[in-house]
């Protein structure tokens, strides 16, 4: 078994519906048509989601940037004929917290997209991805 290698499995439970567990062990409802769980194409959103905010995180912290919440926004548009693959994903990182530097985000962000994460590298062949941040001021600590 390679080093970096990863398994997964998906347990159909009727209709368009399957359990899925990975090495983790954690499990997820992934549905076809997204009336019981999340859709596969969704999952991939989610994923690169995690991937790139991980990075990125942990960047920042590194950086010893004072952030006191962290959201990223992924947006997929899809073709229109099948396999409906992603053409073009917008990634929105949006940074709270004190005084946090823009071009540690940037950084940050440049770090995980061109280094790092491994979902954005699997995805960069078939999507073209753009990203953006905003970076917003916390409210003050009070005393």
């Amino acid at each position: 078994m390679a080093r970096y290698s990863k398994d997964a499995v998906a347990v159909w439970k009727g209709g368009l519906k399957f359990d899925a567990t990975a090495n983790s062990g954690f499990s997820v409802r992934v549905c076809g048509d997204s009336a019981t769980g999340f859709s596969p194409m969704e999952m991939l959103l989610i994923g690169l989601a995690g991937c790139t905010g991980g990075d990125v995180i942990d960047v920042l912290r590194k950086k010893r940037q004072d952030v006191t919440a962290f959201e990223i926004r992924v947006h997929g548009d899809r073709a229109d004929d099948h396999p409906r693959k992603f053409t073009d994903i917008q990634v929105t990182y949006v940074v709270t917290g004190h005084a946090i530097d823009p071009e540690a985000v940037r950084r940050s962000i440049d770090l995980s997209t061109t280094k790092y994460c491994s979902v954005t590298a699997t995805l960069r062949g078939t999507a073209q991805i753009t990203t953006q941040f905003e970076i917003h001021e916390a409210e003050p600590v009070a005393a």
